[in-house]
C-alpha cells in the first residue's frame, strides 16, 4: 500500500496558477471536488498541457500534440462559439485538450504528469474521466450520424 506524499510549497514557490487558483476555491475546504473544481476543471487540464510542453522529460511528438492543444484553448476560432453559445461553447475545448492528453498518456511517465497537476484529487483521474465523456460523446454522435446515413 503506498502512502501519498503532498509537498507544500510556501506562498513564494507556488506557481503562479495554483496562488490565482488558491484564492477562488479554498484548497483546505474538502477533500471532495467542488463546483470551483468543475469551472477549474479547463483551465487545470490547459495549464497541465502547458507545463508539460516545459518538461523535458515529455517527448518532441507529445510537445506537438500538447501545443495543438494549447492552441486550440487560446485561439479565438472555435467550432462552437462561446460567445454565441455561452458556457456550452467551452465543450469543444474541453474536447480537444482532453483528446490531447489522451495522446500524451502513451508517452508520459504518469508521475512527470501529477508533479504538473493543480487540480484537486489526481490528474489521472480527472484525464480519464475527460477522456471517457468525450469518447461517450463521440459514440452518440457517431450513432446518430450512421442512424441518418441508412436512412438516406
Amino acid at each position: 500500500m503506498s502512502s501519498k506524499v503532498v509537498i507544500d510549497l510556501n506562498p513564494r514557490e507556488q506557481r503562479l496558477w495554483d496562488r490565482l487558483r488558491a484564492q477562488v476555491v479554498d484548497p483546505a475546504a474538502s477533500r471532495s471536488s467542488g463546483a470551483g473544481d468543475l469551472l477549474f476543471l479547463l483551465p487545470d487540464l490547459t495549464v497541465l498541457l502547458a507545463r508539460l510542453l516545459r518538461e523535458p522529460r515529455v517527448p518532441v511528438v507529445s510537445k506537438a500534440v500538447a501545443l495543438v492543444g494549447v492552441g486550440y484553448v487560446l485561439s479565438p476560432i472555435d467550432l462552437m462559439p462561446v460567445v454565441l453559445l455561452g458556457p456550452i461553447g467551452l465543450v469543444d475545448d474541453l474536447l480537444v485538450v482532453g483528446a490531447a492528453l489522451s495522446r500524451l498518456m502513451g508517452d508520459v511517465h504518469p508521475d512527470v504528469v501529477r508533479s504538473h497537476w493543480s487540480g484537486k484529487g489526481d490528474a489521472l483521474d480527472a484525464i480519464r474521466r475527460v477522456s471517457e465523456w468525450s469518447e461517450g460523446l463521440f459514440r452518440v454522435r457517431l450513432k446518430q450520424v450512421l442512424r441518418r446515413a441508412r436512412r438516406v
